[in-house]
């Protein structure tokens, strides 16, 4: 006898997922291993469809470990639901397993405990994400290959250092990228001069892979959300972070709220008793957090509007985090506006 509306929780991991599949009214059918890879999703589909018409499968780590899994899925056009991990007071009474894991992801899913539709990876925005990473890698070997160069001429001989001394960093990798070091009487020198040399010429080097990839995030940004590009302190990183954390599916953030959620804009209610206050929400996405915190900076030191309301603001007593606060919330609810499901 086939079961009607099966329901599938998925445990991920590198080499092994550990499925599990219940009934409709969260009976447990069974508890299966398989391969991460192509043929492993195959198998792993057909064991769940071998119970009964799967109506969703709960996944836990759609970011990570299951990103494959879950576009086959979707190639399927079965709903995935994002499960987050199970709650530690849960785990200390029933105990820690992979099975135990994938059956709490189908039953999330099941009861509407998890109801997230995961990021879709599958479009333009994935392709952003991927020159993201590349980009934030470049920036950080940068500044690092920048703070090598400095010390270096902060302790070379003499003549090294007169020569680049109070050199901003632009003249700095300018003028040592080009040097033709010659191996004469001093030996140090020589080797110091060689490798000021390959340091700067490899700060350029990331200079130009920097560049060629803020050329591809703008041909892709004006092409998927034009109108948040062109938002008043929305540059070519803010904006790429800001649509990588809506995915290539933002009509799953279904409304502003959930939008400033998902960035960690909302104040969260802390009362108690006769006492009435909100925290600061920590939660979110924090990279989102970051390039709404960037885009109010901006506007506070150059939009004429956000001054004024700063200066009323601060009249009322409020300080400066305060305000902030405000602005973020503010600039989440007009980035929501422009995101690509509403263009």
């Amino acid at each position: 006898m086939r079961i009607v509306g099966v329901t599938g929780g998925v445990d991920t991991h590198a080499d092994t997922h550990v499925a599990a599949a219940i009934d409709h009214n969260g009976g447990l059918l069974g508890v299966e291993s398989f391969d991460a890879d192509r043929a492993g999703y195959e198998e792993l589909f057909g064991w769940l469809v071998g119970f009964g018409p799967v109506q969703q499968i709960g996944v836990e780590g759609t970011g990570s470990w299951d990103v494959g899994l879950a576009r086959f899925l979707a190639d399927q056009e079965i709903m995935v639901i994002e499960v987050d991990r199970p709650n530690r007071q849960k785990r200390r009474k029933v105990g820690k397993s992979d099975p135990t894991d994938a059956v709490a992801a189908a039953r999330a899913a099941l009861s509407g405990e998890a109801s997230v539709t995961p990021k879709g990876r599958n479009g333009p925005v994935e392709q952003m994400r991927v020159l993201m990473v590349a980009r934030r890698s470049a920036r950080q070997q940068r500044i690092q290959t920048l703070n090598q160069l400095r010390h270096l001429v902060f302790t070379a001989p003499e003549p090294i250092q007169t020569r680049f001394k109070d050199r901003y960093k632009t003249s700095l990798v300018s003028e040592a990228a080009n040097m033709r070091p010659n191996q004469g009487s001093d030996p140090v020198a020589y080797t110091t001069n060689l490798m000021i040399r390959n340091l700067a010429r490899r700060i350029r080097g990331l200079n130009n892979e920097m560049a060629d990839i803020d050329g591809m995030l703008t041909g892709l940004l004006e092409q998927t959300a034009p109108g948040l590009f062109g938002l008043h302190g929305a540059g070519t990183d803010t904006a790429a972070s800001l649509l990588v954390t809506a995915g290539d599916n933002p009509d799953r953030i279904g409304s502003e709220g959930s939008w400033a959620h998902l960035c960690g804009t909302t104040p969260l209610p802390a009362s108690s008793g006769k006492v009435t206050r909100f925290r600061l929400n920590r939660g979110g996405d924090r990279q989102a957090n970051a390039a709404l915190h960037r885009i109010v900076l901006t506007r506070m030191a150059h939009d004429p509007q956000t001054r004024a309301y700063v200066t009323r603001r601060r009249a009322e007593g409020l300080n400066t985090p305060e305000i902030m606060r405000c602005l973020k919330r503010y600039v989440a609810r007009q980035t929501f506006k422009h995101l690509p499901q509403t263009t």
